[in-house]
């Protein structure tokens, strides 16, 4: 019993840097990942253009393969980060532009008379995006938002790469290291307890706006 209370203790400081890499991560790229939709939108091509790249390329390649070159290819040319700042600068930029793509179909989904009567009002855009589309977006994106949050948290095992004590990585040093299984066992019920609280808490969200549409 003393051996799991310890390995249990060893996982949750492991845990510490699986949570600030998720926090951090998603404070930073959702608000990235709205500028970026509103760049996508933008009737400006050149602005338009590098933003559909940007997205591209962040989805079209393993978030895996982008840690490995901000951690490997950044210091080739003179860019050194540490280890935390390399693994949240990957991880910012590839969920921005999934959460981006999420954003755009929200915005795109409002009625466009709703831009026309906004219009009439004399509100400007960002009045109109401020005080009538985005509030209907963060309804209508909430399902596909909280699929990606709970996809972040499984997501940040992949730091284990950059040799940083994650959650999976203490598990898997223990194992290595005492040939027991039982702390994958806790990892996966740590990794299934975060995402259990993120599922309840978006459902709360989902009920608390579901409330206006009736």
């Amino acid at each position: 019993m003393d051996s799991i209370w310890n390995t249990v203790l060893q996982m949750l400081e492991g845990s510490e840097i699986t949570l600030e890499i998720f926090f951090i991560t998603l404070v930073m790229a959702l608000p990235l990942g709205l500028m970026a939709a509103l760049g996508r939108l933008s009737k400006w091509r050149p602005v338009s253009l590098l933003m559909e790249l940007y997205i591209w390329i962040m989805r079209g390649t393993p978030l895996m393969l982008q840690l490995l070159f901000v951690y490997f290819a950044l210091p080739m040319v003179g860019i050194r980060l540490p280890d935390i700042a390399a693994a949240l600068l990957a991880f910012t930029l590839n969920y921005a532009a999934y959460f981006a793509e999420i954003f755009r179909a929200g915005i795109q989904s409002v009625p466009k008379g709703q831009y026309e009567a906004a219009k009439t009002l004399g509100m400007s855009y960002p009045q109109t995006m401020r005080r009538i589309i985005l509030p209907q977006v963060v309804r209508i994106v909430l399902p596909p938002v909280s699929n990606e949050t709970i996809n972040l948290v499984k997501d940040t095992s992949l730091i284990y790469i950059l040799a940083m004590n994650d959650l999976l990585r203490v598990a898997r040093t223990i194992v290595q290291r005492e040939f027991d299984m039982t702390p994958v066992l806790i990892a996966g019920i740590f990794y299934l307890a975060m995402t259990f609280v993120l599922t309840w808490l978006f459902k709360k969200l989902e009920a608390h706006y579901g409330k206006y549409d009736k």
